[in-house]
């Protein structure tokens, strides 16, 4: 039995991870659109839109881990009802928006020439993913603003707001999606300039909420660099992003020695870990409310309510990831479907997805325990669960598996399971050890 106090813990945890769970699950819905459009232009367009997507999410990730140190640090500010400390890290976050948007933008744009090839993306994928990898590098900064102001109003335990203006800009791609590809007839091209605008619009809109918030009160004079507050953010953001690099540097190898195995075979893989994604999304809308709440809690001092929190996080992650894998067994087939045209592609990647179905509550588990640890202010702990998991277990045997013992994609699948699956345990043991 649970008591009233340990009730609305719950309860509030419930509706804060609503918008959370829904903008992930609408995001991808919108994008699994996306990803339809451009695969019925044929499997060419669909590798030259796939072949960088590990780049993105590595370039993504190191923003996202920004945003994870402003969102653990903001919502132990609003625990401790320290308003001053909060806008002093508001101007912060304005300040390392522009910096990503530097840093980030400009590697992005110099290395998109290069980045098929180092892929080992087929000569004839090579111009258009290069020229689709450049267009939505472009617009860096709105991405950079989506992503951090994005963390620091969820910090606030608003959770709807970034849901709203997500949800925006991702029907704006879809709309823009079918003009330019097929109105317009500019193919990979079309999606790409479709992606920069959702992009842009997300970022405007995601600004202007930002600084309309009471909490933050942006003035001039906070927006500079605060020494002090950014050595804070750093001990935070630069453990989360190795941890971001670590696992997206894997991906990129591990989508790098898929590609080698042929274009059908990639195409397969691609679309099956986009098909995948919409089923274990609620985990990371729970875990981003998890975070928030987590930091609000260690800022109130208040341990029983951080127990109850992280209780009911893995409860509850467990038991929805679990009803997930079953949907995504049974609709494995038709769901493969949705983005192909290719018999074989659908088939193969339909094989993959019931592999992968009943193993969905371990992926929820890991999910759910790095967004403690990232609420707690903890990240070293999930990159020393992601080293050693990701390159010791998936990268080394698929490596052994595609050019050792030259298998299939099924033994590939097979590694990044058991990856899923000891990434889950000992981040749940280095929990258990904590608390």
């Amino acid at each position: 039995s649970i008591n009233k106090a340990e009730y609305n813990i719950i309860k509030n945890m419930i509706l804060l991870s609503i918008p959370t769970i829904l903008e992930e699950i609408m995001g991808t819905l919108l994008q699994y659109v996306d990803t339809a459009m451009v695969g019925h232009l044929g499997e060419e367009a669909t590798a030259a839109v796939s072949t960088t997507t590990t780049i993105g999410w590595l370039i993504g990730g190191a923003i996202h881990a920004v945003g994870i140190a402003m969102l653990a640090m903001m919502s132990r500010a609003v625990g401790e009802r320290d308003e001053q400390r909060l806008k002093r890290l508001s101007g912060q976050a304005v300040f390392l928006v522009l910096i990503c948007a530097v840093v980030f933008g400009g590697v992005s744009v110099v290395l998109s020439p290069f980045i098929p090839v180092w892929m080992g993306a087929a000569p004839d994928v090579q111009g258009p993913a290069s020229e689709y990898f450049f267009i939505i590098s472009i617009p860096m900064v709105f991405r950079a603003s989506s992503l951090i102001f994005g963390s620091a109003i969820r910090a606030t335990l608003d959770t709807r707001t970034p849901m709203i203006v997500n949800l925006v800009a991702n029907i704006l791609n879809v709309v823009l999606d079918y003009l330019f590809i097929y109105v317009c007839g500019w193919g990979v091209r079309g999606a790409a300039y479709a992606t920069a605008l959702c992009y842009t619009m997300g970022g405007i809109l995601m600004f202007f909420v930002f600084i309309k918030k009471k909490e933050f009160a942006i003035r001039l004079s906070e927006l500079r660099p605060d020494a002090a507050l950014l050595r804070e953010i750093g001990g935070i953001a630069f453990p989360t992003m190795g941890t971001q690099a670590t696992s997206s540097l894997g991906y990129v190898v591990f989508a790098g020695l898929v590609s080698g195995m042929g274009t059908t075979i990639f195409a397969a893989h691609s679309i099956a870990v986009n098909a995948e994604t919409i089923f274990y999304l609620p985990g990371y809308g729970l875990s981003s409310a998890t975070s928030a709440m987590t930091g609000v809690a260690i800022g109130e001092k208040n341990e029983k309510k951080l127990s109850t929190i992280i209780r009911a996080s893995v409860v509850m992650t467990i038991g929805i990831m679990l009803i997930n894998g079953i949907i995504l067994f049974i609709i494995a087939h038709p769901l493969m479907s949705v983005f192909t045209s290719s018999a074989r592609v659908v088939e193969l990647g339909a094989k993959m997805l019931r592999m992968v179905a009943f193993t969905e509550p371990f992926f929820g588990l890991m999910v759910c325990m790095q967004g403690i640890f990232y609420g707690m202010g903890r990240p070293k702990n999930v990159f020393y669960v992601e080293v050693f998991s990701m390159w010791g277990i998936r990268i080394l045997f698929t490596f052994l598996v595609v050019k050792v013992w030259h298998l299939g994609l099924t033994e590939v699948w097979w590694c990044m399971i058991a990856d899923n699956i000891v990434k889950a345990t000992l981040l749940a043991l280095s929990m258990l050890i904590l608390i």
